[in-house]
This record gives C-alpha cells, sequence and structure tokens, in this order.
C-alpha cells in the first residue's frame, strides 16, 4: 500500500496565505521525512462560502521542491475548464519539475459558476472532458496533431515540450456518479475514488467499474487510489474533538457548492455531523482507523491510500499532531499491506 498526503489549499477567509502556505511546508516536510509516498492537491475557481485558496498548478510546483522523493499529483486537474495546449504543457512541465514522478488527475467539475467563468456550456462538459483529454495525450506522442473543437483549433501542429515519463503520466479520473466511473474505467489509468462517498456507495460502485473494465477489454488497474478523510488521535472520541468541527465546515460548504447533488442517491451535506461520519469518515485511534480501512484493499483492492488529514481553519498543531500519530502506527501497517 502507498500512502499519500492530501495538502489543503483551501483557507478561511480570514487566514493570512503566506502564514498558511509556511503551514503547508511544515506538512509536507513532515511526511516527506516520515516515508509517506505521494502528495497531492486539488483545485476549484471562486470559491464560495468562507474560504479562498491558492491555485493547485503553482502550489504544487513550489511544494515539488520540500517534497523529496514524493510522488507529485494533481487530485484533480479540471481538465475541461482549461485550453488543452495549456493543459498539455502545464501538465508535462509538472512531470519535469517532478523528474517524471507525477500523477496527472483529472475530472469533470461540478460548479455552474466554474463553467460559466470558462465559457463551458452545460450541453459540452463531457464533450469536452473526453476530447481533451485524449487530445492533450495526442499532443503529448504525436508528430503533428489537428483538432477543430469546442475552445480550440490547431492545424498540423507538433509540441516540442513532453513529459518525462513514456508515453505520459499515468492518467487518474476522480468519479461521483455511476456514469462517471464508467467513463473512468473507459478512458482513465484509475479511478480515483473520492472521499465524499460512504462505503456502501463505494462498495456499490466498485461492481460498476470492474464491469465497465471487463467490457472495455482492461484489466484491473496497477494502481487503485482512494481519498480519505483521516484524522488519527488516542481514541476517537478525542478523534471527533479535534477534526469535527472543521470536517463539518468544510462538508456545509460541499453542501452550499452542490457537491451532494453530484453523488449518487440523496446525499445530503448538510446533515449532522454524526450522519455525515457514519461510513465516511476515518477517526479515531491508529487501531481504529486500521479496521476502517481495511475493507478498501480487502474488498476493493484498493492500493493508493489518499489521506487529508488537515482542512480549513484547523490550526497546524492539531494537523501535525494526526499526522505524527499516523507516521508512527498507521503508516508502517498500511505499508505492510
Amino acid at each position: 500500500m502507498k500512502v499519500g498526503l492530501f495538502i489543503t489549499n483551501q483557507q478561511t477567509l480570514d487566514t493570512d496565505m503566506v502564514s498558511a502556505l509556511d503551514e503547508q511546508f511544515a506538512m509536507v516536510r513532515l511526511a516527506r521525512d516520515r516515508g509517506w509516498d505521494s502528495l497531492m492537491t486539488g483545485q476549484h475557481y471562486l470559491n464560495e462560502g468562507n474560504n479562498k485558496q491558492l491555485q493547485a498548478v503553482p502550489l504544487l510546483a513550489r511544494l515539488a521542491a520540500e517534497a523529496g522523493e514524493m510522488t507529485l499529483g494533481l487530485g484533480i486537474l479540471l481538465l475541461n475548464l482549461h485550453n488543452p495546449v495549456y493543459t498539455a504543457e502545464t501538465v508535462a512541465s509538472l512531470d519535469v519539475i517532478a523528474r517524471g514522478n507525477f500523477i496527472f488527475g483529472v475530472g469533470l467539475g461540478y460548479r455552474d459558476v466554474e463553467f460559466d467563468a470558462f465559457g463551458v456550456p452545460k450541453g459540452e462538459r463531457v464533450k469536452r472532458l473526453e476530447e481533451y483529454l485524449d487530445l492533450v495525450q495526442r499532443l503529448w506522442t504525436q508528430d503533428r496533431v489537428s483538432y477543430d473543437g469546442p475552445g480550440c483549433r490547431l492545424d498540423n501542429v507538433h509540441m516540442n515540450i513532453r513529459p518525462v515519463q513514456k508515453p505520459r503520466p499515468p492518467i487518474w479520473m476522480a468519479a461521483n456518479n455511476d456514469p462517471a466511473i464508467k467513463r473512468a474505467a473507459r478512458s482513465a489509468d484509475a479511478w480515483m475514488i473520492n472521499p465524499h462517498a460512504t462505503i456502501d456507495t463505494i462498495r456499490r460502485q466498485i461492481a460498476i467499474y470492474r464491469a465497465e473494465l471487463k467490457a472495455a477489454g482492461k484489466g484491473a488497474p496497477r494502481e487503485l487510489p482512494v481519498a480519505k478523510e483521516v484524522y488519527c488521535a488516542k481514541d476517537r472520541a478525542t478523534a471527533l474533538e479535534m477534526a469535527g468541527p472543521y470536517l463539518l465546515a468544510k462538508y456545509r460548504d460541499y453542501a452550499k457548492w452542490g457537491q451532494d447533488k453530484a453523488m449518487p442517491g440523496k446525499e445530503d451535506f448538510s446533515r449532522s455531523l454524526d450522519e455525515l461520519v457514519e461510513g465516511r469518515f476515518i477517526l479515531g485511534s491508529p487501531q481504529d482507523c486500521y479496521e476502517q480501512l481495511k475493507p478498501y484493499w480487502e474488498e476493493f483492492g484498493v492500493n493508493h491510500m489518499i489521506i487529508r488529514t488537515h482542512w480549513a481553519g484547523m490550526p497546524l498543531s492539531s494537523a501535525l499532531a494526526s499526522m505524527r500519530l499516523i507516521s508512527d502506527e498507521l503508516l508502517p501497517a498500511l505499508h505492510k499491506v
């Protein structure tokens, strides 16, 4: 099992972002020095509610200087918002910065404010995702490329900057609902399982993913990643006390943004913390966390765990306390899986 750190680049509106960046450096250095395997961060634009965030690409490029041999990853880039030439050259540049130790995470997105800001009509969102992903790969691997589609026209162009990895970095696709999971099976190297779904939802969806892989003539992915909200403390009560308010605020923001409406079924992230925790968040002692995570590899075949243990507003000391416990007790056990 590989274990990664998901760096939260979202902060409350009253946060000094320079100080917050120094705190992110501290978390990355601890993960680097304690043997964590990977480092990822994500992307949104025009944040609503009580938070703001640094953009993923420049942040990840800067964190590379702190990350040592850790694998870097975009988790995720909102692919259909960006010109595919920008994406191809930017991701190739990140792969060079990471010395060929990089994961390209992509996703569709779900917020109208972002689609509207980038001029992506509702009827073109999936089309752009699929066509842009194909075009980016063509720009990396083909000598000459032509394309005439939404937002981009290319006439027999050649891209000189290429990724270090050949033919390209691994592509992970985030997906929440069933059609998106089928798309991930067809179009990407791995489905990046989201942290928002309950374990029962993932149990149902992993069957959908495997069936679509089979239908596409593909075997199991080399890496199957999952992102999880995890907080380790001496016991579950302490973990709830330390992490609960920040997790609840995070999912209240998700509810305002409509993240739960992008989920299957009748998800509602405006529920109480106790209701949100059940089957979704990993909280407790290192042994508690290990037992709660066990189904992800025993049942689902997950072999790359991306852990977020810091949320907007949480003091650095609280995040580091969880990271140290994870490093001392949970990480060695997961590495043996």
